[in-house]
């Protein structure tokens, strides 16, 4: 009888929305939520075992099942529970993976299940009311310490802008919704709620680092940043649909990691940098938390001449790691080394996904400040 009922559970995966977690979309679930119908992975049904007051859970294949629960699992299930969990989920809100970090898997089965934000509106005050403020700890620029400094968002005046002190009148700094992405960098951060955002300033990237030490607040801000740069777009593409402006609103980075690189001349040695493959805009730092790039190379498509090759002119010298790559732009050849063949596939392979995707109107314009810079 144990058998037949886990097997009726395991029938239950092939329906249609059950053969993926019902939270981040990793295939094959093997856990269930027995109080709410839905199939999830294991790394979700820890989060779940985290609100025993509304989410109980068993492995499908290990543990048994009564009747009732079989049942019950049989007239729910994955599609279900979205409709009724997810039925008023904002297009601006990111929905988290199965690669994305604990933290934001963790808010959004939160924010579905425990506080009921998508089944009602008025719980999504604090990421949709358009203005926001409040203190983050952000790294100082110098010194590279957390200080609690006053942020404030306001769409009205299209702005992050951020006080070094709470009753300065003017801010530290301001960034443009424009220019604005976020994105989280728990390992890079040594914080779990670590938020890295980038902003343009003078057509150049600065980097800023926050956390709170309240997931919910900084997960918070990170979907009114989503919030404000959707209603900015929606201006800005008067024509275009949700659908186009979605992908559009925060972006993680295609790679980041180590590599050797050399000067223009390449007579000079090599030096480790940490890179940042952002879209088409390659940065390289001292030091992955530095609040500057001290360079970047744009990366357009192959229909204007850029072309990445694996290794280095024959006449290179003064790399200490082995595995090159050559980047061909209309103007010069950039050249870099991996420490690992696996680290090279995998720049070779970001690399190529953009050369590859052919350059929108604007990113001409972006190509065309590169090549005057000083």
């Amino acid at each position: 009888m144990a058998k037949e009922r886990r097997r009726a559970v395991l029938e239950l995966l092939q329906r249609p929305g059950n053969a993926r977690c019902a939270d981040c979309g990793a295939p094959d679930p093997d856990w269930a939520s027995y109080t709410l119908g839905v199939f999830i992975c294991l790394s979700c049904s820890g989060i779940h075992r985290n609100i025993p007051q509304i989410s109980k859970v068993k492995s499908v294949r290990l543990d048994a099942w009564d009747e009732a629960q079989v049942e019950f699992m049989a007239s729910h299930g994955n599609e279900a529970a979205r409709a009724t969990f997810e039925s008023k989920v904002p297009s601006f809100y990111y929905r988290p993976t199965f690669s994305d970090c604990q933290l934001l898997r963790e808010q959004w089965i939160r924010a579905k299940y425990e506080r009921q934000e998508f089944i009602i509106p008025e719980k999504q005050e604090p990421y949709s009311a358009g203005y926001r403020e409040g203190f983050l700890w952000k790294r100082g620029r110098d010194n590279g310490q957390f200080l609690s400094r006053k942020f404030v968002l306001t769409e009205r005046e299209g702005a992050l802008k951020y006080f070094n002190k709470n009753d300065a009148k003017e801010p530290k700094a301001v960034m443009k919704i424009e220019h604005l992405n976020a994105t989280f960098q728990p390992a890079k951060i040594g914080h779990p709620h670590g938020l890295q955002v980038t902003y343009l300033k003078d057509n150049s990237t600065r980097n800023i680092f926050i956390y709170h030490e309240d997931g919910k607040e900084i997960v918070d801000w990170f979907n009114a940043l989503r919030a404000a740069r959707f209603h900015y777009l929606q201006v800005a593409f008067p024509g275009a649909s949700d659908a186009d402006l979605v992908p559009k609103l925060s972006r993680n980075y295609l790679k980041e990691g180590y590599m050797e690189k050399t000067g223009p001349k390449q007579t000079e040695g090599f030096r480790k940098r940490w890179f940042t493959m952002d879209d088409r805009r390659l940065m390289y730092f001292k030091d992955p938390l530095d609040a500057f790039a001290r360079g970047e190379v744009f990366i357009g498509s192959k229909e204007s001449g850029y072309t990445v090759l694996e290794g280095l002119p024959p006449s290179t010298q003064g790399h200490h790691w082995l595995h090159g790559i050559t980047i061909v732009t209309p103007d010069r050849k950039f050249l870099f080394t991996c420490e690992t063949e696996s680290d090279r596939r995998e720049w070779v392979e970001a690399f190529q996904k953009v050369v590859d995707r052919p350059m929108l109107p604007q990113e001409y314009a972006v190509e065309a400040h590169f090549k005057h810079k000083p």
